[in-house]
């Protein structure tokens, strides 16, 4: 996905130079591409027997609905609360930041 978001249409020959490490295949390109165009992340447009694919599912959108979801869930057992404690304990939020969080939770609260 990161590879289409960045071409934002683009030909499976065109994605290879972008998978160096380790260098992918043509056919595992294409068959990654397919899952995710089977999962509703991509999309295509055909021009014979050549596929053109773009994303249709912006960054945003796939971090918010599956990425925060999946490492909360696998990680600080599906609580949120977990994972701010988590970043608090390690001095990676500041007090300053948690009242900022704070805030903007409870001025969402009010809306």
């Amino acid at each position: 996905m990161q590879v289409l978001w960045k071409l934002e249409q683009t030909y499976v020959k065109d994605m290879l130079p972008h998978f160096t490490n380790p260098p992918l295949h043509y056919n595992t390109v294409s068959t990654i591409v397919r899952n995710l165009e089977e999962k509703g992340y991509v999309g295509h447009r055909a021009y014979g027997n050549t596929h053109e694919y773009y994303p249709v599912i912006s960054k945003e959108e796939y971090q918010n609905r599956f990425v925060l979801k999946k490492v909360v869930s696998d990680y600080f057992d599906n609580s949120y609360k977990n994972l701010v404690s988590y970043f608090a304990q390690k001095e990676k939020i500041s007090a300053d930041e948690l009242r900022e969080i704070i805030d903007l939770i409870e001025k969402g609260n009010k809306s």
